[in-house]
């Protein structure tokens, strides 16, 4: 049997096409309610999914992106009480997370939020939010993750300072933020007693952004770390 229908694809594709489309139109026919009802199902998830998009996310998203703007040009002006808290005239980053929240705007607040915390003092709260926020962007989010970084070497934390300084500096290489984050992590490993983190941080400098300014001084700090591992 099975020679035959090998025989019957060479010989006569057409009868073995017919054959199948038989087979095809004999399910379709048995299953043809249940093949309806997912189909339809399938149009509806489709119809709701862009009736969504269209009526409710972008309207929402405009909204929250209009309220963004007062509230990054406070930021940008060093007005960080008015920016995150806003006024009688127009919406704080706090205010935009309340209420837009689930949108891109909300998501950036989180990351304005958290360092308007951090420029106020209020370290706590600047790590919540910071650590809330989440971005494609290889450089906000080494910012976002350095400032938490920031926001544990003010709370004496050196420990927890040194690991995300560790990991800004591990997203998206470039000259400047990179060099600047290894240089933060070599500090808090040095104010950790983490003498052999420091040295590995200072040479990484050394041997991959040479010309960085965190590199001009950088021999004496490697010299200062090996002095401090040889002597213990």
């Amino acid at each position: 049997m099975a020679k035959k229908k090998e025989f019957d694809l060479i010989e006569n594709p057409g009868a073995v096409v017919e054959a199948s489309i038989g087979k095809v139109e004999s399910f379709v026919n048995t299953h043809k309610q249940r093949i309806t009802q997912v189909l339809g199902g399938a149009i509806a998830v489709f119809a709701l999914f862009w009736a969504y998009n269209f009526f409710i996310a972008a309207p929402a998203e405009k909204e929250a992106q209009i309220a963004l703007y007062p509230a990054q040009k406070a930021f940008a002006q060093d007005s960080l009480k008015l920016a995150l808290n806003g006024n009688a005239d127009q919406l704080g980053f706090l205010d935009i997370l309340d209420e837009h929240g689930s949108t891109k705007a909300g998501n950036l607040s989180e990351y304005y939020a958290g360092l308007c915390y951090l420029g106020l003092g209020q370290s706590e709260e600047a790590i919540a939010h910071l650590d809330a926020f989440s971005s494609h962007d290889g450089v906000l989010s080494a910012v976002a993750i350095g400032a938490i970084g920031d926001a544990f070497a003010d709370l004496n934390q050196p420990e927890e300072a040194q690991e995300y300084y560790s990991k800004a500096s591990k997203e998206e290489a470039n000259n400047f933020l990179t060099p600047f984050f290894l240089s933060k992590a070599g500090s808090a490993a040095e104010m950790n007693s983490d003498y052999k983190a420091a040295l590995k941080f200072y040479k990484r400098i050394k041997a991959d952004f040479p010309t960085s300014s965190e590199a001009a001084d950088i021999d004496a700090l490697i010299a200062y770390s090996e002095a401090k591992l040889n002597n213990k």
